[in-house]
């Protein structure tokens, strides 16, 4: 491969790190989905006609079962569902349905009603259509009506096999308006149903479609979402919610059986797609999230279970001690499982693609029923089971067979004879335990089937990780340390070694028709260990030259240490993951560091010293702070101030410090043009606070956000973001100008989107930067810079970490609270509230960026190095993330743990977007003597950019002969 040079070099990192965090998907997210299964329903009379599904969206378990100060009526403490209250104690069967992750919206209405626990791969589609048809519930029915949220009906009737089957009715997407009543979404769903029955008494056909069998209702209830996110799930509002939805249900009820005459051919099931945090929001696996109610009354569902006569009564958690219930049996189930209890109960095909089991526990039927719909249900789960391995066979050299599942006795076929041998002599129980266990090695088997390529796929990824890292050190080394000075050396030997080992595996790759992806998988670990084994000479070459300072034992001892400490510090962030604290701890560590360098500098720089350390220090408390902040009009406009009073003290004696300092003057003093800029700067962080005040109360006085509010905190932004470009109309080189325009640029955006500490935290990390910048050229003008001056980029790398998890848990999707985007999108938009938390998220890395760009030019490292440094050992955290990832345990590790990998992967692409920045933000910044400071391009590691002033240039001992500013 020629040599790349740093802009090839950024290419192929963005390229590289791109499809390698697709593996996760390959490894982690297939779609569970196959086709062309054969159908399976219970062979007996369908106890129901009709089915009712109703999911109060976003309702928690507790929530529902508990009893709350009514909101009405605060004095008076009451369970706020009476009417599902009296199903669960005297008709019907309840229990808690376990979700899964991401307790979104779509996931959880797909594991319901279509019984499978879809990939993420549909967040592409923001959990609304269909990336992979699917069967369900709806497809297999007769008819059915639903009404809901347009973000949900959608899919189910666009991913029907003939969508004439599927009526949907749903509200239009500026209802959902987390302003508004909540209550006036599920009332609209209320009132259609009924004008839907109504209707049917002066239409005939409408009539005689209502009155046939297997048809399904499904109501989709997002009041009580919209509620939660609003104002939290103990609010008066939704409770009040809960207690509208109760009412909703009664009425829908008495209306039905009013209108079938009490026939007794109805089922309803009551339950929830996912839960609730106490912050408001949703997504990961915490337990608030994964909990949801399940109440199932009606045709074919057995009246409740006096626990009494039980040894097991489903209350043995604790979970439930709370609510009133322990005189009747809790039965749970997973989610999925509810999608094959409804397919019973009208007599439908099982969802081809379902997973779930069907519960037994809720059936109203003898034991010979249960049998037959057990063995049912176990052959259509090992049906997907059968076609997947079919096809892993036709694709797999030497497949390796699921021993459980594999020939003679263990096989399907005398599996299935068995079980119906033991149903024709009447041994229904010992069929029932037979279909159970049979169904949990069919599980087992598709899990095998799922995960059959892991082990090759780990292989590649990491090789290709490994082989990053390598080849990005090795290309460091080439061009900063050797300047390209030596060429590579390749052997035939070699060259066939590679070649052929690539060949070899492209060959296995196509015998079994591998996704393109896995041919990328291969191509990269050989592309990079050929390239670091030709430049071999090179590493030796470098590393000597790098190491050549020192000159005994003990410094070879103390470089030693000092790589032992930057791999602990590597591990540590690795734990910061998991425990914010550790970075706090790292902060207090970091404020001793300047006490290495002597009694000396600590002399000559004493009120430098003083402001890291205090800027350490308050640093390490903000990772102390808790995660889930509560909205705090105080502490947003306590961090506006801050900023506020940065930029006047700037602006008064902003023309006094960068002429003061270190001796060096600016070419263009502040004026008049300049400090307007500035002014209007001020300003916009001032009207930012006051819209946000504003915008803040009427929030929570629930009056819904003004239409000015909304105008003037858009347009805030937009010119805020805008203010840079007219700092070019009369341009300041000096670097603590240009560093306070970007802070002023970003200040509304941390006023505006911040709902407690935020914009505290921004403040003292612009300053904490600033610090850093100005220290590590004190540093660097008092010794020699070294090897071991590539702390720098260990310490950007931490801070990269810090900008992430300073005020949140960029892992967790439950930490990041949508209260501040109401402030500028107050109706439900997926992406462009997404947009809006993302902006917020990056601005710390554009300040850092530009920090680190500014440090490059005043200490003489050639830009792109220390950037290459980092895209190293960035992936040092990859690798500890990648053999972190879990794929059993609760579902809260597995996705805490593969969304640190994503993230940590990330960063490779982030810190080559951040280099392009930097180049923006510090272009034409003074360094020295006023006179812009231009890229070498022949730069050294080991201080290469030469002084553009005055004839001042770098000494061999790596200082500055003339002042640097």
């Amino acid at each position: 491969m020629a040599r790349l040079g740093r802009l090839g070099f950024l290419g192929l990192a963005v390229l590289f790190h791109l499809i390698y965090i697709y593996s996760i998907f390959d490894i982690y997210f297939v779609s569970p989905i196959v086709h062309g299964m054969q159908q399976y329903h219970v062979d007996v009379p369908a106890p129901a006609e009709r089915l009712f599904l109703i999911v109060g969206d976003g309702l928690r378990a507790d929530k529902c079962f508990q009893s709350h100060d009514d909101p009405d009526y605060p004095s008076e403490n009451r369970y706020l569902a009476p009417f599902i209250r009296s199903k669960v104690l005297n008709d019907a069967t309840f229990g808690v349905s376990h979700t899964r992750v991401p307790t979104e919206s779509r996931p959880g209405h797909v594991a319901l009603i279509a019984g499978l626990y879809e990939d993420v791969s549909a967040v592409t589609t923001g959990w609304k259509l269909n990336p992979v048809n699917f069967d369900s519930v709806f497809n297999e029915s007769r008819h059915t009506w639903a009404w809901g949220s347009p973000d949900i009906l959608p899919m189910f009737k666009h991913g029907a096999s003939d969508e004439g089957r599927v009526d949907s009715f749903s509200y239009d997407e500026e209802m959902e308006d987390f302003t508004a009543d909540s209550t006036d979404l599920d009332i609209w769903v209320f009132d259609r149903v009924k004008e839907l029955f109504e209707s049917a008494a002066h239409n005939d056909t409408l009539n005689a479609m209502l009155r046939q069998d297997k048809v399904v209702f499904f109501l989709h209830l997002l009041g009580l979402d919209t509620a939660g996110h609003s104002y939290r799930p103990y609010s008066a509002e939704y409770l009040r919610n809960i207690k509208v939805v109760d009412e909703g249900v009664q009425k829908i009820h008495n209306l039905v059986n009013d209108f079938y005459g009490n026939d007794d051919k109805t089922s309803w099931i009551f339950t929830a797609d996912h839960g609730m945090s106490d912050w408001g929001s949703h997504g990961d696996g915490h337990p608030d999230n994964t909990r949801t109610p399940l109440v199932a009354w009606g045709a074919g569902i057995k009246k409740p279970v006096a626990s009494k006569v039980l040894e097991v009564t489903g209350h043995e958690d604790g979970f439930s001690d709370g609510w009133g219930l322990g005189a009747v049996q809790r039965v749970d189930v997973a989610q999925a499982d509810v999608a094959a209890l409804m397919a019973y109960l009208v007599g439908l095909n099982f969802p081809v693609n379902s997973v779930g089991e069907l519960p037994l526990e809720y059936l109203d039927a003898n034991v010979s029923v249960k049998a037959e719909a057990s063995l049912a249900n176990a052959k259509q789960i090992l049906e997907m089971y059968k076609v997947k391995e079919e096809q892993k066979k036709s694709t797999t050299l030497r497949y390796a067979a699921f021993v459980p599942l594999s020939e003679g006795e263990q096989s399907l076929e005398s599996r299935f004879a068995e079980i119906r041998g033991l149903i024709d002599s009447g041994s229904h129980e010992r069929a029932i335990g037979k279909c159970v266990e049979l169904v949990k090695v069919g599980l087992e088997g598709l899990r095998y089937l799922q995960t059959y390529d892991w082990l090759f796929l780990r292989t590649l990824v990491t090789a290709g990780y490994l082989g990053w890292i390598a080849f990005s050190l090795t290309t460091v080394i080439d061009l900063h340390v050797l300047h390209g000075r030596t060429e590579p050396t390749r052997t035939i030997g070699s060259s066939i070694f590679f070649i052929s080992s690539l060949v070899a595996i492209y060959s296995v790759l196509m015998i079994q028709k591998s996704s393109w992806t896995y041919y990328a998988y291969a191509f990269f670990p050989a592309m990079f260990w050929e390239e670091v084994y030709a430049r071999k000479n090179s590493v030796a070459e470098g590393t000597r030259q790098l190491v050549a300072h020192l000159n005994s034992w003990s410094a070879y001892m103390g470089l030693g240490a000092e790589i032992v400490g930057f791999l602990v510090l590597l591990e540590a962030m690795v734990f910061g993951y998991f425990h914010r604290e550790v970075f706090t701890g790292c902060f207090l560590l970091a404020t001793a560091w300047p006490l290495f360098y002597g009694s000396a500098f600590l002399r000559n720089n004493k009120s430098l010293v003083a402001s890291w350390m205090i800027c350490c220090g308050l640093m390490s408390t903000f990772t102390l702070l808790p995660v889930i902040k509560q909205e705090s009009e105080n502490l947003i406009l306590l961090g506006g101030v801050f900023m506020f009073s940065l930029g006047l003290l700037y602006m008064m004696f902003g023309e006094a410090i960068v002429n003061g300092r270190d001796g060096a003057r600016v070419a263009r003093s502040q004026d008049w043009i300049s400090k307007s800029i500035l002014g209007f700067q001020l300003g916009l962080i001032g009207l930012s606070m006051f819209v946000t005040r504003s915008s803040v109360r009427s929030l929570q006085a629930k009056s819904g956000l003004p239409l000015g509010n909304q105008v003037v905190g858009w347009l805030v932004l937009v010119l805020s973001i805008a203010c840079p470009f007219l700092h070019g109309i009369r341009p300041q080189s000096h670097y603590l100008h240009r560093l306070m325009a970007i802070f002023l640029t970003f200040s509304p955006i941390f006023v505006i989107l911040t709902i407690s500490y935020e914009g505290l935290f921004y403040v003292m990390f612009c300053l904490t930067l600033v610090a850093w910048v100005r220290l590590e050229h004190k540093i660097h003008l008092h010794s020699e810079l070294t090897l071991g001056d590539a702390r720098i980029a260990l310490f950007f790398f931490f801070l990269i970490q810090v900008a992430f998890f300073g005020t949140g848990n960029v892992a967790s999707l439950s930490s990041f609270s949508l209260d501040s985007v109401y402030r500028l999108i107050p109706v439900f938009n997926p992406f462009a509230m997404g947009a809006l938390l993302v902006l917020k998220l990056m601005v710390p890395f554009a300040v850092i960026s530009a920090n680190l760009g500014i440090l490059n030019r005043r200490i003489g490292v050639a830009p792109s190095s220390l950037f290459m440094v980092v895209m190293a050992i960035s992936d040092v955290l990859t690798l500890n993330f990648f053999f972190m990832v879990r794929d059993e345990g609760s579902w809260l590790d597995i996705g805490t743990t593969i969304s640190h990998f994503c993230i940590s992967s990330l960063l490779g692409v982030f810190v080559s977007a951040l280099e392009f920045m930097s180049e923006v933000f510090v272009g034409g910044v003074s360094i020295e003597g006023g006179n812009p400071i231009l890229s070498s391009r022949s730069p050294s590691l080991n201080g290469g950019v030469k002084a553009q002033s005055g004839g001042s240039t770098k000494g061999s001992n790596g200082k500055v002969a003339n002042g640097v500013s």
